[in-house]
């Protein structure tokens, strides 16, 4: 599925609706390049989780965890990590096959570790659509 976003309330709202419908264990990997919108569609996927805090890129801890009304929310920005093996000392697995829902940021850096079963999110520019347009595709693996 192709969504097209012509602002950044467009984006959030995508992720809003995507968090209102989330399922314990999903897992959502956010692909795209910096500043396309990666953590603004976090955001809306949070408080369509009803998590009620600031969510902000967790680049320096690589998961953030927030309680939200409906289920908890790991995201990670995995931007950072250098050796996959940073990724079993934080206990990624505790993580992906919880009863919460894992965002993933920058998930191509550690595709060797994702589940099958998981959604991909692509976000991508086209300036020639003008400055804010961003075109989203969603797909799921399984």
């Amino acid at each position: 599925m192709k969504i097209e976003s012509f602002c950044l309330e467009d984006t959030f709202r995508l992720g809003y609706n995507l968090g209102c419908n989330a399922e314990s264990g999903q897992v959502y990997c956010i692909y795209g390049d910096l500043g396309v919108g990666k953590t603004v569609f976090t955001q809306g996927f949070a408080k369509g989780l009803g998590v009620d805090e600031a969510v902000n890129s967790p680049t320096f801890t690589i998961v953030q965890e927030y309680k939200g009304e409906k289920l908890p929310l790991y995201h990670f920005d995995v931007y950072r990590i250098s050796d996959i093996s940073e990724m079993e000392e934080i206990g990624y697995e505790d993580y992906f096959y919880n009863e919460g829902v894992c965002l993933i940021e920058w998930a191509e850096l550690i595709e060797e570790v994702l589940p099958k079963k998981r959604t991909n999110i692509y976000i991508n520019k086209d300036l020639t659509k003008g400055f804010d347009y961003r075109i989203i595709e969603i797909k799921v693996e399984v």
